[in-house]
């Protein structure tokens, strides 16, 4: 017998939540075969078998979370085993399986699955069809193995009228009382937001606040996106500023740095710069990593943005998309905020928080002049980061965004 595991997926994983099995009790396993979904610490991922036999057990059923390294399931793999009676395996830690691609529907749909079996879906089928009140019991899915997919969901989505009742998602338990209020127990991901928040807010800090004119940056990003082909991404303004952040930190590489406390404490300086980009997503706050930016082109930014932003919208971000970050950027100004302060991401040294582009008029050479002008504020750890290295940041900054011609170098 075969303990499972599970598994640990990330650096800062230290639990799972089970989202679904796709095995269950009496069901034969083989090597790679998907036995069950894990909700991490910002993404849903499908994890593969490792061991051959027949799943005898769950123990930890969907929905529920289980520290890493606790047994969640057992698998008899035919073998008599002395002292101790059962062994353990990790499901395959760290790798995402690819979500199959979308089947030809003129090849013939196989049937729907019979009432009382678990439907074959993806999680976001999932999802989307618990958002839109779809019920998948009776849909004949498209893709391999009859699997629905979400193009399956297009053609149908008009079905959700037939469920007018409200849809409580699977992974929040809700209690009504009407002197409390609505309760809306965390999630995974929500528990592991609010771990890292106050893991953050006992780190020393301190912030500072600057601004730069930014009418030629904003010339450069329209002539840009005018210049390029209709398919390519268009480049934001958040683009220019990974751009220029980049190259900022690499002027200055004492702030592409992270605070280790081994011997006493030291400072660890990053040899390479990857920049994560703070996403508002369903699940809630997830920060994937743009891997070099400072060597790559501004419309190559773009696209690298846009795909991890479909990644975080339909829940798809892998554990590699969000490792490895030395540095962050959050950008409210979208949402018409002038300018906040960011918490830090640990291990991170810093993080800078931009605000949106307003007018403003300025007095130059007794003229009323009308400019374009955003702010930025960087939160830095002080026990790694002091207030004149992380004022020589920004100035470099607010150079580069007002003179962005220099960004294409």
């Amino acid at each position: 017998m075969i303990d499972i595991l599970m598994p640990r997926l990330s650096d800062t994983m230290t639990e799972g939540a089970v989202a679904a099995w796709h095995k269950h009790p009496g069901d034969a396993v083989t090597p790679g075969d998907l036995l069950l979904e894990v909700e991490t610490d910002k993404a849903l991922m499908e994890q593969e078998a490792y061991d051959a036999g027949v799943l005898r057990e769950i123990l930890v059923p969907e929905g529920e979370s289980v520290a890493v390294g606790t047994p969640i399931a057992r698998l008899d793999d035919g073998v008599t085993h002395d002292a101790p009676p059962a062994r353990a395996t990790p499901i395959m830690d760290a790798v995402a399986v690819a979500m199959p691609p979308h089947a030809s529907a003129d090849a013939g749909a196989p049937p729907a699955a019979p009432a009382g079996q678990r439907v074959p879906a993806t999680p976001l089928v999932r999802r989307i069809a618990k958002e839109r009140g779809i019920a998948l019991t009776g849909i004949s899915g498209t893709g391999p193995g009859g699997r629905i997919v979400r193009a399956d969901l297009e053609d149908i989505t008009a079905a959700a009228e037939e469920f007018p009742a409200p849809v409580v998602p699977s992974d929040a338990t809700v209690a009504r009382d009407s002197a409390e209020g609505e309760r809306i127990r965390f999630d995974a991901t929500r528990r592991t937001i609010a771990a890292r928040m106050t893991e953050a807010a006992a780190i020393p800090t301190f912030t500072a606040t600057s601004s730069a004119v930014v009418d030629e940056l904003l010339t450069l990003r329209a002539r840009i996106n005018d210049s390029t082909e209709p398919s390519t991404p268009r480049v934001s303004v958040n683009d220019l500023v990974v751009k220029a952040a980049a190259l900022a930190l690499r002027a200055h590489p004492e702030l592409n740095a992270s605070y280790s406390p081994d011997e006493g404490g030291a400072v660890v300086i990053h040899p390479a710069v990857n920049i994560g980009i703070a996403v508002a997503a369903a699940a809630g706050l997830v920060v994937p990593v743009v891997r070099a930016p400072d060597t790559m082109t501004i419309t190559g930014i773009a696209a690298g943005t846009r795909v991890l932003a479909e990644r975080a919208a339909e829940r798809r971000l892998g554990v590699a998309d969000m490792a490895d970050g030395t540095f962050t950027v959050s950008n409210l100004g979208m949402h018409g905020v002038d300018s906040f302060t960011a918490i830090i991401n640990p291990p991170q040294g810093a993080i800078l928080a931009v605000g949106r582009t307003r007018e403003e008029l300025t007095l130059v050479d007794g003229a009323v002049v009308a400019h374009r002008r955003m702010s930025y504020t960087l939160t830095a750890d002080h026990r790694i980061i002091d207030g004149a290295l992380g004022a020589r940041f920004l100035g470099t900054l607010t150079q580069l965004l007002e003179e962005p011609l220099r960004l294409l170098t």
